[in-house]
């Protein structure tokens, strides 16, 4: 059984900070890869950053330069450092974990609100 746990979202300011993070439980299998992506209300679910287990990463256009991925492979954890935050980055982000021979997993969502 393969489970997410995120946490770290929350009320900003635009301009701040947030960092979010999600631990995955997947037993004896590895994790290849690891992203975060968002969900505005009434628009798609985006990619925002991405992760490879050699630590390969890419990242959407709109939060390069104050998004920053990172994980703990020790800790099957994945952090999604946020700076420089805008209103537009409002949304709920979810982390998905992708793992060798079960397939791609979600989180459950963690909400980031940037207003004033």
């Amino acid at each position: 059984q393969v489970q997410l746990v995120e946490s770290g979202g929350g009320l900003v300011q635009p301009g701040g900070s947030l960092r979010l993070s999600c631990a995955a439980s997947t037993g004896i299998f590895s994790i290849y890869a690891m992203g975060w992506y968002r969900q505005a209300p009434g628009k798609q679910r985006e990619l925002v950053a991405a992760i490879t287990s050699g630590g390969s990463t890419n990242y959407a256009d709109s939060v390069k330069g104050r998004f920053t991925i990172s994980r703990d492979n020790a800790k099957n954890t994945v952090y999604l450092q946020m700076n420089s935050l805008k209103p537009e980055d409002t949304a709920a982000y979810y982390c998905k974990v992708g793992v060798h021979a079960r397939g791609d997993y979600w989180g459950q969502g963690t909400q980031v609100t940037v207003s004033s």
